[in-house]
């Protein structure tokens, strides 16, 4: 698909005006020293007096009038930092920057104020603002509790107020955090502005800001001695689970150069942030690649989104990965793009679970001189599909030629979600799978070491719960997919390699994932406590039955912990069917989880009722196998209960799906 391309700025007119015009229209010069000491030290009422307000109390900035007063104090002050030596830079700011747990990005700005790359600046304007969001995070929580997510929260708060006062807050909300104001973070980090629309003496002026804030802070501190903690950056925990693609090589970098000028993915005048992030990529600056990169490819699908929508003006605008538009018309984007790339974008962009890349880099979450390669590479090999998609036939062909490129274009076409709750849920039914297969190999008291006087007599609730077993997966047959294995010696003890089988064959199964209703997230979130508590179930009966064997060979279990240590024993012999069975029922439950939206809210209730009522069992099944309590009577006692709840459970299905076959519009499952 190719898109005509003339657009010449993605700014709204008045964001324009207001950003590349209205703080070049006074043209009066200020007096360096009125504004910052020779030791460095701001003068933030020398900056306040050109703050101007919509009412006469001071309360409501006028955003204008302010940005076009400043404009020359902003002049002033990046024609002082330019003219700087980079030792001198560091001897009047170096130590005021340190209140920021970054103190190392600013000698890169102050190199990136005096380059001639297009992207240097943007770049560190966007690196500028999520550092700053954090550390006034962190000054918030010197006060309050829990500290707002958003920039712009952060900025009206009473809490900043108190440390810096109102009116420091109201200047930098003139740069940062409000709509209303230059807003120079938002339109950054979300693509709006190209490189030549920011003008660098904002980011000079935001960097003076930053130096004052720290010498506010200091202040502050030695009134009230305080002690100032820097919240510890997140890192990525499943890395493994991101890698999809491979590593991107120089030949492919070279492909992509030629891709940026021919792809009408990209827009012409966000060209120099596209060769920025092939420059970062093969000089290793993994953050300030991803950074750049984030933003082009929100421009890029913002374009695509105008266009499939036919809905030029909302360009500025669109929500692009909601299921509707605002007027309730379906968004045609994902179905442009498909299942795989939109699942894509949700696992890397939104998922809980999954990395949220530009969520944590724009808030300052992640320590980006530590960014990891693999996060980079995995959305850059993604991207450079997405460029194909929008090339010539001749371009597109060519580009094909190269197995590399086709591998990557391969990778994405079969890519599944990792991060929502459908996969989330299937890998905690495997993992919990796994951990139950090592029962068989646990250590046991042989049975010749056992005195008859000790053994536990059979139990007519255990057997009665065995027989519940047999006659509950017997039913739950009806429910499974036609898969390459079958059930019948699903309840073997130890299990068969069969059960493993199919498990794993149905949670390999693809389950729609995209735009999932309320109802069907609600289930997941039961289904995942319902497998976590097995797993955890599981893991504690290995870890006391290694503990208790070694404890029975050394012979130093008293005559009660023996009795208990044989009725353990027991018990597990019935609990590795049960959690079994268990396993099985959410995997169904979850193989036909959009079944759900058929229920109405009677059916949905009473599912809800009975799915709590498994889980309630699983909750109190981790208390009574934990070492500390070890009530293994108790535990086949409310397995009984549950099973027979199941069955009744099981057995009603299978009669309204009985039902359902002979009056099909008056049954629904």
């Amino acid at each position: 698909m190719l898109i005509t391309d003339s657009i010449t700025t993605c700014l709204s007119p008045p964001v324009y005006d207001l950003v590349c015009k209205v703080g070049f229209e006074a043209k009066e010069s200020h007096d360096i020293n009125s504004i910052v000491s020779q030791y460095g030290e701001v003068c933030w009422k020398t900056i306040a007096k050109y703050m101007c307000y919509a009412d006469s109390e001071g309360q409501n900035v006028d955003y204008l009038k302010s940005v076009s007063l400043l404009g020359p104090v902003c002049e002033a002050v990046h024609t002082h930092i330019c003219s700087l030596s980079k030792a001198q830079f560091d001897v009047q700011y170096a130590l005021w920057f340190q209140w920021t747990n970054f103190s190392e990005l600013f000698p890169e700005i102050f190199v990136a104020l005096k380059s001639s790359q297009p992207a240097a600046v943007p770049l560190s304007l966007m690196k500028l603002t999520s550092c700053l969001e954090r550390a006034l995070g962190n000054v918030f929580l010197l006060i309050g509790k829990e500290c707002p997510f958003l920039l712009r929260d952060l900025l009206v708060s009473k809490e900043l107020a108190e440390v810096f006062g109102q009116s420091v807050m109201n200047i930098l909300r003139v740069f940062i955090g409000s709509p209303c104001g230059l807003n120079l973070r938002n339109i950054l980090w979300h693509g709006f502005a190209s490189p030549q629309e920011i003008p660098p003496k904002y980011c000079s002026m935001l960097v003076l800001l930053t130096a004052g804030l720290g010498q506010l802070l200091k202040i502050y501190l030695q009134r009230t001695n305080f002690k100032f903690i820097h919240r510890p950056f997140l890192t990525f925990t499943q890395l493994k689970e991101l890698i999809i693609f491979p590593d991107i090589n120089d030949e492919v970098l070279s492909v992509v150069e030629e891709l940026i000028k021919k792809s009408t993915f990209v827009l012409k005048i966000m060209i120099p942030f596209w060769e920025a992030v092939i420059m970062k990529f093969r000089s290793h600056r993994y953050a300030d690649c991803i950074i750049l990169l984030l933003t082009q490819l929100e421009t890029g699908l913002r374009k695509v989104f105008t266009t499939v929508n036919k809905c030029p003006k909302r360009f500025l605008t669109a929500e692009i990965l909601a299921k509707q538009l605002s007027d309730d018309e379906i968004n045609h984007l994902p179905l442009f793009l498909g299942e795989p790339a939109m699942e894509f974008l949700w696992d890397f962009l939104n998922h809980q679970e999954g990395p949220r890349v530009r969520d944590r880099l724009s808030h300052g979450e992640i320590n980006v001189n530590d960014f990891p390669k693999e996060v980079t590479n995995q959305l850059l090999a993604f991207s450079i599909v997405l460029l194909l998609r929008f090339v010539e036939e001749d371009v597109l062909s060519v580009s094909k030629e190269n197995a590399s490129i086709k591998i990557l274009i391969d990778c994405a076409n079969c890519y599944c979600s990792q991060f929502h709750p459908v996969s989330q849920l299937k890998k905690k039914i495997l993992y919990c799978e796994e951990s139950i297969t090592i029962w068989p190999q646990l250590p046991l008291v042989p049975v010749e070491q056992i005195q008859e006087a000790t053994r536990l007599g059979s139990n007519s609730e255990a057997n009665d719960c065995y027989h519940l077993i047999m006659k509950i997966s017997s039913e739950l047959q009806h429910y499974v997919p036609q898969v390459d294995c079958n059930l019948s010696n699903l309840l073997d003890n130890p299990p068969t390699a069969k059960w493993s089988l199919l498990l794993h064959e149905l949670c390999s199964k693809r389950i729609r994932t995209l735009y999932c209703p309320r109802s069907v997230l609600e289930v997941l979130v039961i289904l995942q406590k319902i497998s976590a508590h097995c797993h955890l179930v599981s893991d504690q009966i290995i870890a006391t039955t290694e503990i208790r064997f070694k404890q029975w060979t050394q012979k130093t279990l008293r005559s009660r912990q023996r009795q208990n240590y044989l009725r353990m024993l027991n018990s597990i012999k019935l609990l590795s069917p049960v959690l079994q069975l268990l396993l099985l029922l959410i995997t169904l439950e979850l193989v036909n989880i959009h079944i759900v939206n058929e229920k109405n809210a009677c059916e949905y209730q009473q599912y809800l009722k009975f799915l709590k009522s498994v889980l309630q069992y699983t909750e109190n099944l981790v208390t009574y196998s934990n070492q500390e309590k070890n009530k293994w009577d108790e535990s086949i006692n409310i397995t009984h209960l549950v099973l027979v709840k199941i069955w009744a459970f099981t057995d009603k299905k299978q009669m309204l799906m009985h039902l359902a076959k002979k009056s099909p519009n008056k049954i629904i499952l």
